[in-house]
């Protein structure tokens, strides 16, 4: 079993969200087709956008939270969905692997309606699939704590349909490697006649030497074509594994961070510094913490205040000041220290999960 079949998500602190996706929008109409009082779904929509949802647990068959309430709670909430049967899977699988078109959107964490409705399987809830349960007093289903975890899970799918594949029984790791299996060429076998005799070499720390075998175009430095052809290789890596790739600004700044002779190039001015220090030690998530400020639920302020013991923090959205040292929460649930200098705050290393031991 991958490891990747209970995944876990922070919560998304107060945000006016709408799915996007049709298959996000697809999940939401599956609970208000079978919604009993309309006022319920209104106060749920209401409670996801205050953010009063706590972090979301996806996993086979699951998704859970716990959701805050004024008039009491909080109160566990959970979604259950049926997962798909073996031949279920089978189905769906070989449909993906036998078209290259349909192979590459899932990939790219896209899935076109075609494919859904050529596979015969049903991915997508139907009117009664989604079953909520909560222990709070209410007798509604479902009740508006079930309801606010919903649209919120259905921000999460707008990300990553992998998260519905994963609600209906296999892990975006577990995916892939059946899909590798049934796209990998199968070995021919030749005439013995046609063999190499002995082994391969094995290339694993070959490095090339000498200078580039390119020359340089004219205006255009050596140097370029490796950082073109770094950038390309980190580009199609990230297309493999299902990232998304950065929008112009950020990815000057993420080549900036990545390839520093080159940096004067691409951006210039105090701000732009601050983006790619961010950058260099935290990534996208630094870019984020520092451009970014959003307000997380008041449980993760409160165990950041335990976890530092210091009465003198103090905490302004998803900001942490004590003293000369400033704590930034990301969306991953990661501290991202800042230090004063002058009178701006700039990054200052790597992010912690535990705020504590970036303060001293």
């Amino acid at each position: 079993m991958s490891d990747d079949r209970v995944r876990g998500f922070p919560a998304f602190g107060a945000a006016g969200h709408l799915a996007r996706s049709w298959w996000g929008r697809a999940w939401v109409r599956a609970m208000e087709d079978t919604a009993l009082d309309l006022r319920q779904l209104k106060k749920g929509r209401k409670y996801a956008a205050a953010g009063l949802v706590g972090p979301i647990t996806v996993s086979p068959g699951r998704i859970a939270a716990v959701v805050e309430d004024a008039d009491g709670g909080p109160y566990r909430t959970q979604l259950s969905l049926a997962e798909l049967s073996g031949p279920d899977w089978t189905r769906f699988l070989d449909r993906v692997a036998s078209r290259s078109g349909h192979l590459a959107a899932l990939l790219d964490r896209d899935m076109p309606p075609d494919l859904v409705e050529a596979a015969g399987v049903d991915l997508l809830p139907g009117i009664g699939d989604l079953d909520p349960e909560c222990d709070c007093p209410g007798w509604e289903l479902p009740c508006r704590h079930a309801a606010a975890l919903s649209f919120q899970a259905s921000w999460l799918l707008d990300a990553d349909p992998f998260l519905l594949l994963l609600m209906r029984g296999k892990g975006e790791r577990e995916i892939r490697e059946e899909l590798e299996s049934r796209t990998a060429p199968v070995p021919r076998e030749e005439p013995a006649a046609d063999r190499v005799p002995g082994e391969l070499p094995d290339l694993a720390g070959f490095r090339p030497s000498g200078a580039p075998s390119i020359p340089a175009a004219p205006g255009v430095p050596a140097e370029a074509f490796a950082l073109l052809a770094a950038n390309a290789a980190g580009q199609a890596r990230a297309v493999l594994a299902g990232r998304p790739w950065p929008g112009r600004r950020q990815d000057a700044v993420r080549l900036a961070a990545e390839f520093p002779a080159v940096a004067d190039r691409l951006g210039a001015g105090a701000d732009f510094a601050r983006a790619v220090a961010a950058w260099s030690y935290g990534g996208p998530d630094g870019l984020e913490v520092l451009e970014s400020p959003w307000t997380p639920p008041k449980a993760v302020v409160a165990a950041a205040r335990a976890a530092l013991g210091e009465p003198a923090a103090v905490f302004e959205r998803n900001h942490c000041t004590v003293g000369a040292v400033q704590l930034r929460l990301d969306r991953r649930g990661r501290w991202h220290p800042y230090r004063l200098e002058g009178e701006v705050w700039w990054p200052a290393g790597t992010p912690e999960n535990d705020p504590a031991l970036l303060v001293g």
